[in-house]
């Protein structure tokens, strides 16, 4: 106790005062108190029962059932809010309750009570002093009619307080007391005769002492008919008897007794079922004096049982016809309860699944999403998605699961989970995704574009090449009225009205489109030419939209463009040597110039010259197809660079002397692993170009280093008028010249520079141009080298 007040408030000051004048915390356990409390467990049917008595921070116990304790900090009792509130409290669940965060009402340490019933000790003067509690660790244990009950026994507790106080006193205050004590124990037969449980006190020799007025009630018998009589077997049905007298007997022996239940014959010979518990109340010297039998009518429970049972197996019958997969699992994912359509389904009987761990069965490549599962139970209390599971006979199984977290009152919570096998369903639709996919796959790899339309003109679906050449993405198209959005206006801009799209008339007509020379309409307003057909969906004889196939022709009209210009520019490169040949061919064979044998020979060099230049065209064109045949291979060797450059520059030289040029060498010592001839044919055509753009007394510089362990650079740098920037991405290609007028006023066919990258893609290398207006041109490519040598410039 503590040895100074000045840190307690009013009413703990007074409840000290009270108890010291009681002088009750300093006094050893009171038998009396210990009946009182035995007797408030018996009537309200409660394993724990204490009387309390509250200093300023300790709750001590003068009297226990059902557990040893001497004492309880009184901020973690649930007596704190009796005295509090000075009135009796009903506390039903503590787990509802948020004064009890733990969810549960402790006493000692390892006991957790959920029901709690208590009626505070209160003293004439109004000081609280602690409580009469029951407790009991099922929720709902206590009615508020078993307050009036304590409410009787409390006042007997304080009336034996007085008592003890007053037996230090003179003899006067003792009768009074005596006479609170006859008082008190009218009020204790008042109370058993105002609760519902049924109390029967029988003497050691079996006649009845007390018989209460529920007891009454359910036998029909008046406590005067039976009072002193021996143990009435009338009351017991004849299979009850036999069992009725052996508990009465173990009872008066001494020997602890379990609760039983027994039938009851009415006096109208109605039979009620009770749930009866034995108690014995000793003396001083240990000797029982008398059995205390409290009894529960719990003949509709008992019945609501069987209607139950009947409910669960018709409950069960229905589980196990029902075609769906049903089962139940504990807190740690082991199985409760299968149904047969689910143990089958998974190949199994019931009984081989009960008890196995769940996770065992689901397929390795998808346990990941086990945690993720017990975190939805945990935060939401249910979940649902796909089960991917193995048979007994190891296939696969796919089940659709929602799952709930079940808690009933009274056992531990689990989980209920309802399935359904879609296997079946998700193969099919996996097949359906495959053949999606293969279409989609086909659309995307097929060079044209395609789309479909439904009856409205309503994009159905867009491959990725059509949705490129229109400008949008397929996701854009989809759902958009195709007719207005790339159809609307002809090539010359005026509209291209529905009922002439040959498109939509496609929807009416069971036969194909096929359309050339129009346009589509792209994204940014330009139109593109376009070539397409369209055809009419049939599905069950009637068109339900329309596919269409459509190419972007504008790369075949500008080859087509590009090879008529090369007819023209090799009809022309053919018809001019073929002229001159001809023409010096008929001077030297008319005899004409017999006597000028100078100019005969001039016309012989004349009609050589455009002899070769036949032939380099004709090679030229040769090359180009044995090139796209793959029928061209190289003939690779080991060759210096500066030997390379020299042979180009030998055959070229006579050409750049004629035009006032002069050629520079400057080569690595390096060698080179290439098809010398061809390297060599591919230098001659940049030395020609470079010739022929280069004005005179200028200098074509040609270059060689290594510019890896692997390759090397090769150079040819003019001074020519060089080429504009717009062109330098496209001189490689056919028919390409960086003006559209050299192929008259130099010559040429455009195959030269289309020829040179084909021979240097030939020996994996690459080729291109860096150029200048006005300040000239270099071209690059690259070819394999073997070793390194000092630089050396060769002139």
């Amino acid at each position: 106790m503590p040895d100074s007040t000045t840190s307690l408030n009013h009413s703990e000051v007074e409840r000290l005062k009270a108890l010291l004048h009681y002088e009750i915390l300093d006094t050893p356990p009171d038998p009396a108190l210990t009946e009182i409390a035995a007797l408030a467990a018996q009537i309200t049917h409660a394993p724990y029962a204490y009387i309390g008595f509250a200093d300023a921070s300790r709750l001590w116990f003068k009297a226990c059932i059902g557990f040893s304790e001497s004492e309880q900090p009184i901020i973690s009792s649930a007596c704190q809010f009796t005295m509090l509130a000075a009135q009796p409290l009903l506390i039903e669940d503590a787990a509802n309750d948020a004064r009890f965060p733990a969810g549960a009402i402790p006493l000692g340490k390892n006991i957790r009570c959920r029901s709690y019933l208590a009626s505070p000790l209160v003293t004439s003067s109004g000081v609280v002093l602690g409580a009469l509690a029951v407790l009991s660790p099922d929720p709902g244990a206590f009615r508020i009619a078993d307050g009036t009950a304590l409410e009787v026994l409390t006042r007997q507790i304080l009336t034996r307080l007085d008592y003890y106080s007053s037996t230090r006193r003179e003899g006067q205050a003792r009768r009074r007391v005596e006479e609170a004590l006859t008082a008190e124990r009218n009020f204790v037969s008042a109370v058993l005769d105002t609760i519902s449980a049924l109390v029967l006190v029988l003497d050691t020799s079996g006649r009845i002492v007390r018989f209460n007025r529920a007891c009454e009630q359910i036998s029909g018998f008046s406590f005067a008919e039976l009072m002193g009589r021996p143990f009435p077997e009338e009351l017991f049905g004849p299979d009850d008897r036999v069992r009725a007298r052996e508990l009465f007997d173990a009872a008066r022996s001494g020997a602890a007794a379990e609760p039983f239940e027994l039938h009851w014959i009415s006096k109208e010979s109605s039979r009620r079922r009770i749930a009866w518990t034995a108690t014995t109340l000793m003396d001083a010297a240990g000797t029982i004096n008398y059995i205390i039998a409290t009894g529960v009518d719990v003949t509709e429970q008992r019945e609501a049982e069987l209607a139950l049972r009947s409910s669960e197996l018709r409950y069960r019958q229905l589980i196990e016809g029902s075609l769906g997969m049903i089962c139940t699992h504990d807190l740690n994912g082991y199985l409760l309860s299968i149904n047969a359509h689910a143990a089958a389904t998974m190949g199994y009987t019931p009984e081989e699944l009960v008890g196995r761990y769940m996770l065992d069965f689901i397929q390795i490549s998808h346990r990941q999403g086990w945690e993720t599962y017990w975190k939805a139970m945990a935060e939401y209390g249910e979940d649902q998605g796909l089960l991917y599971i193995n048979r007994k006979d190891g296939t696969p199984c796919v089940i659709a699961f929602r799952n709930k977290l079940v808690q009933l009152p009274g056992s531990p919570p689990f989980v209920l989970g309802h399935g359904i096998d879609m296997t079946e369903k998700i193969d099919a639709e996996n097949k359906l995704h495959a053949l999606m996919r293969q279409r989609e796959s086909i659309l995307d790899s097929v060079g044209d574009g395609i789309y479909g339309i439904d009856m409205e003109g309503r994009i159905v679906f867009v491959n990725q090449v059509g949705a490129h050449i229109l400008g949008y993405t397929p996701e854009e198209l989809q759902g958009q009225l195709i007719h207005p959005l790339i159809h609307h206006s002809k090539s010359d801009g005026t509209p291209y009205r529905d009922e002439e799209c040959p498109i939509l008339n496609t929807l009416h007509r069971n036969h194909p489109a096929r359309v050339r020379d129009e346009v589509f309409w792209r994204r940014d307003g330009s139109s593109v030419p376009i070539e397409y057909v369209a055809c009419p969906l049939i599905d069950d004889g009637k068109i339900t939209g329309a596919v269409v196939a459509y190419q972007d022709v504008t790369e075949r009209r500008r080859l087509e463009r590009m090879k008529d210009e090369f007819i023209s520019t090799v009809s022309h490169e053919l018809r001019t040597p073929l002229t001159s040949l001809r023409a010096a061919l008929g001077l030297v064979a008319s005899g004409a110039l017999a006597s000028r044998p100078e100019k005969n020979e001039q016309m012989i060099e004349v009609a050589m010259g455009n002899c070769n230049r036949l032939v380099n065209l004709v090679n030229d064109i040769l090359d180009f197809e044995r090139i796209g045949t793959g029928k061209l291979r190289l003939d690779s060797s080991d060759i210096t660079a500066s030997e390379l450059l020299r042979r180009a520059t030998e055959r070229e030289l006579t050409d750049a002397q004629r035009a006032g040029l002069r050629f520079r060498i400057e080569a690595e010592p390096i060698n080179l692993w290439v098809d010398s001839e061809r390297i060599v044919q591919t230098l001659t055509k940049l030395l020609a170009n470079a010739i022929k753009f280069s004005p005179p007394n200028s200098e074509i510089r040609l270059r060689a280093q290594a510019i890896s362990e692997t390759e090397a650079l090769i150079e040819v740098q003019d001074q020519g008028r060089g080429i504009p920037a717009e062109m330098l991405d496209n001189i490689f290609e056919r028919f390409q010249q960086g003006d559209a007028s050299d192929s008259r006023a130099s010559g040429g066919t455009g195959l030269g520079l289309a020829l040179c990258r084909s021979l240097v893609g030939l020996h994996g290398g690459k080729i291109w141009a860096e150029s200048t207006v006005g300040l000239g041109s270099s071209f690059f490519f690259t070819v394999p080298r073997t070793r390194h040598r000092s630089k050396q410039i060769v002139n």
